[in-house]
């Protein structure tokens, strides 16, 4: 890694100041879609799930695909890119009272996020990878397991 900085390049999965900034404005384009009622994206579903930052204490807002879980939970995937878990994922989890999401064309409502694990996760899982089979191919891509996220209504 130290040769890397030395010869001015970033490590491997590190994202430069062009893409943060196109990751921003595709984001806000996506948020005012969802908030004018378009809730799909690829054939999926989409919220806005809202957050603080772990550290700046600003709030975030982050669109995301997201699959049914019972009548009234969601279910999220953390896959961050394959090699770490993303922001939204480390926010909401250092301030799990401070999550709320917006489904198309409503207004904020607070969620209790909770990760799944063991048989929980995986039955979570296989319905997913049913419902959307290439984030299964995602995940085969990937060495680290991508985290299942329940939120339910608080």
């Amino acid at each position: 890694m130290a040769q890397e900085k030395q010869a001015g390049k970033r490590p491997a999965g590190t994202p430069g100041a062009f893409s943060r900034w196109m990751q921003q404005k595709m984001n806000g384009r996506m948020n005012r879609k969802i908030r004018n009622g378009h809730g799909t994206f690829m054939g999926m579903d989409v919220l806005i799930l809202n957050t603080v930052g772990r550290r700046s204490g600003q709030p975030r807002q982050s669109p995301l695909a997201w699959f049914a879980d019972g009548e009234n939970a969601r279910l999220l995937i953390g896959s961050g890119g394959g090699s770490r878990n993303p922001d939204w994922y480390t926010n909401m989890m250092a301030h799990p009272e401070q999550v709320s999401i917006e489904l198309p064309g409503h207004e904020a409502e607070p969620v209790v996020p909770q990760q799944l694990e063991g048989a929980e996760r995986d039955e979570a899982w296989q319905r997913i990878a049913a419902a959307q089979p290439r984030i299964a191919k995602y995940q085969n891509k990937s060495e680290r397991r991508y985290p299942v996220v329940r939120l339910s209504p608080r």
